[in-house]
């Protein structure tokens, strides 16, 4: 399986990449910006096109490379990614990418930089890039990541080549889950429908049972909404059930990365860690590092809770422009609860109630109170 072969939906960009990794090195662009919508891929894009720059065989081969599995697993000595679990990614952050971007590659034909997220960055933090984007050392590749380029600042843009990437389609997803991840169709068919293009979604849905029931959950309690004190109930369920999904989430992660810790200095499960490489290790599971660490993942199971909650009255709007048949519904198990809430509201009620979502976006990213947020967009909904 070539390197491009994990990539779902995006044949066009593929090729167009391929084609940059393959062609005259004098020729290639040295900055990129990789936008697409959330789960569309475009980290894995990034790092796919970061591998096939470095390999010898561009990643065209079945067999993966030493330099492509190093790539992709995050050890390549020339490939240096930046993502973070903070609200913006610090300039003290860039400045250190900028001194690596600076430096020879030890090992393959170039230095490769990723930022994940750059809308992230604030515009002082932006213009310590500027001129490092604008003319890069000879050796050395940024792959910037956005969700569009209209969310990164003009002076970046004008700086990269763009790529847009699409949204796959939900067969081409629950295909990549069929292949993959070894999910039978019809979980893998609905899984890709309630994840709306978007892959590590669609994968979790599919993978595990509790987030798909808990998202189950969710859309029955929003159908039910009729007074105050159940949106109240609602708010606070969902809150214990994100943070639950998160601390499991990131101990999970822990125990994969001190696995790995362990596996790359040569150690087994209970061996005791020599003094040297104890400050590393015990630096995998800094209080402060899991307390952020959870926070983040918190916040991204609650905005997966807002989509899925924007579903329902995407749904409604679909019923009450009679496009069933165009564009389908999201929420098919629940179509009859969807067609009996459509039948209760106006369409402008309905456009309201959208807009409370994404007023519950704005304040949830903007650190608002996550418990009183979802208190209030539910209590706006049970309104209405």
């Amino acid at each position: 399986m070539s390197v491009w072969d994990t990539l779902v939906g995006q044949d066009r960009v593929v090729e167009q990449l391929r084609a940059a990794s393959c062609g005259d090195p004098k020729m290639l662009a040295q900055s990129w910006l990789i936008c697409g919508p959330p789960g569309s891929g475009r980290s894995n894009m990034a790092r796919a096109f970061a591998a096939a720059l470095e390999s010898p065989d561009h990643g065209l081969n079945d067999e993966p490379t030493k330099a492509v599995r190093e790539v992709l697993a995050g050890t390549h000595p020339d490939v240096t990614t930046l993502a973070t679990d903070k609200v913006t990614i610090g300039i003290d952050e860039v400045r250190d990418l900028v001194t690596t971007a600076e430096q020879m590659p030890r090992s393959g034909p170039w230095r490769i930089i990723i930022i994940e997220d750059v809308d992230r960055m604030l515009e002082r933090t932006t213009n310590v890039l500027l001129k490092e984007i604008e003319e890069p050392s000879p050796h050395t590749i940024w792959l910037l990541c956005a969700p569009s380029a209209q969310d990164v600042l003009p002076t970046i843009r004008s700086r990269t080549r763009i790529v847009n990437l699409g949204v796959p389609s939900d067969a081409q997803v629950a295909q990549y889950l069929e292949q993959r991840h070894d999910v039978g169709h019809n979980l893998a068919m609905r899984a890709a429908r309630l994840a709306e293009g978007h892959i590590g979604v669609a994968t979790l849905y599919a993978t595990d049972s509790q987030v798909l029931a808990d998202r189950d959950e969710l859309v029955v309690g929003v159908l039910g909404l009729r007074r105050t004190s159940q949106a109240i109930l609602l708010a606070g369920s969902l809150l214990d059930s994100a943070k639950a999904q998160a601390a499991a989430d990131v101990a999970k992660r822990g125990d994969k990365a001190r696995a790995e810790f362990l596996r790359l200095n040569g150690l087994q499960e209970g061996d005791r860690v020599p003094p040297s490489l104890r400050p590393a290790y015990n630096a995998l599971t800094k209080a402060d590092d899991v307390k952020r660490q959870t926070t983040r993942r918190t916040r991204d199971v609650l905005d997966r809770a807002l989509n899925s909650v924007a579903s329902i009255y995407r749904d409604v709007a679909v019923l009450q422009n009679d496009a069933e048949e165009s564009v389908g519904l999201v929420n098919v198990e629940n179509r009859r609860a969807i067609a009996d809430l459509s039948a209760r509201l106006r369409r402008e009620r309905t456009i309201r109630c959208l807009d409370e979502i994404n007023v519950a976006r704005r304040r949830l990213f903007g650190n608002g109170n996550a418990l009183l947020v979802f208190e209030a967009l539910f209590c706006a909904l049970a309104e209405a």
